[in-house]
């Protein structure tokens, strides 16, 4: 069997979507080494994280020929992608990130398209008139055409089928894995040296994820003034470290927390490294996510991958990545968060539960069972 992949954010992005595009590629390749992997990339000299995936002898990269499809990528995977998909001979055709070719319905193969999420249609707050209108014509048309949809979460899963009117029985559920580097082992030189480059509190209070309005940082200002009032704050010697891009929204951030005298408590970290990033999960005291709204939210199961109690917001499917086990506070509810956060810095039978309970929920989500879960997806169209 023959499976083409869009590997343009496998190449070139280090965000969710890259991320993503490179757990699936890594996943299949290695477990199916009888078939073969063609990565289609719009852009040859922009791929810096092509080597991230493991080179096997069934992979294959493909990029644009001919003057004008390597001068209008885009256009190449638009709409030129398919005629070298014929010419491959693929078997199925995988959109990684939301899209599908305008034309896949031209190429002689079968098709699947992951839905991460449709947090435009559902916050439209957040983005450009004009971003929302090309993510929904591009969206609804890939889960029109395509033979059979991947819903990232059970909630990416209804959002797709109420905005979309996509059918239930056309949606597959495979959720993401996490990267396995967030299960291992960490030695004890290494965790010493990023304490010490980073200058990271003894214990802290991590959050992982851009910093920009949809991901609620705010919440954690208001529950650490909210510590403040009770006492608890200095008591518990509580500090948070932020890691993520910075955005606008950074500056919202570092406004409220110099307004409420917070500067010593408050720690933002642009510039972390993925090497070090296992790192500062495996450091902090306890992981907070404090998201509106996700299409999956991979911190929160990177967190209890690597042994750290978490904290999500409710209202979308961080349920679905933390599990039963970790503690989840209704977005605006500043109260219940200084709570939460009190309760993992005080109770250690708590931490230690919820550490067990975590890591063996994060079992739902190895490469066995996920690869299998694609598996059946593709085995669906044969």
């Amino acid at each position: 069997m023959k499976i083409g992949f869009d590997a343009k954010r496998a190449a070139k992005n280090r965000t969710g979507l890259g991320n993503y595009s490179r757990f699936i590629v890594r996943l299949l390749a290695g477990r199916r080494p009888q078939d073969d992997f063609f990565l289609y990339v719009p852009d040859s000299r922009r791929m810096p994280y092509i080597n991230e995936i493991p080179h096997t002898p069934n992979l294959h990269l493909r990029f644009p020929t001919g003057r004008a499809a390597r001068t209008m990528a885009s256009l190449w995977r638009s709409w030129g992608m398919t005629a070298d998909l014929d010419r491959d001979g693929i078997t199925i055709y995988h959109g990684l990130s939301n899209e599908l070719p305008l034309n896949i319905d031209r190429a002689h193969c079968r098709s699947v398209v992951t839905i991460h999420d449709l947090i435009f249609r559902h916050c439209p707050e957040y983005y450009h008139l004009i971003d929302r209108l090309i993510y929904d014509y591009k969206f609804r048309r890939a889960c029109r055409k395509a033979d059979r949809v991947i819903a990232v979460s059970e909630y990416t899963k209804r959002e797709i089928m109420e905005y979309y009117g996509t059918p239930e029985e056309k949606i597959d559920v495979v959720y993401q894995g996490c990267d396995p580097v967030f299960g291992k082992e960490i030695p004890q030189a290494t965790l010493h040296d990023v304490r010490k480059r980073h200058s990271l509190p003894s214990r802290y209070l991590l959050y992982v994820g851009s910093i920009e309005e949809r991901k609620n940082l705010m919440l954690v200002v208001k529950a650490l003034e909210e510590m403040q009032r009770r006492g608890s704050l200095e008591r518990l010697d509580v500090k948070v470290v932020a890691v993520g891009r910075r955005t606008a929204y950074t500056k919202k951030i570092e406004e409220a927390v110099s307004l409420l005298h917070l500067e010593g408590r408050f720690m933002m970290c642009h510039s972390v490294t993925y090497s070090d990033l296992p790192s500062f999960y495996r450091l902090a005291t306890a992981f907070v996510y404090p998201s509106r709204i996700e299409g999956f939210g991979i911190p929160m199961l990177e967190a209890i991958t690597s042994g750290v109690p978490a904290i999500g917001c409710t209202g979308s499917c961080l349920e679905e990545a933390g599990g039963p086990d970790s503690i989840y506070v209704a977005p605006d509810d500043h109260e219940a968060l200084a709570s939460a956060i009190e309760r993992l810095w005080t109770d250690d039978g708590l931490r230690l539960n919820m550490i067990e309970k975590g890591r063996i929920y994060a079992q739902n989500f190895s490469d066995e069972r996920l690869g299998k879960a694609l598996e059946d997806t593709y085995r669906k169209l044969l």
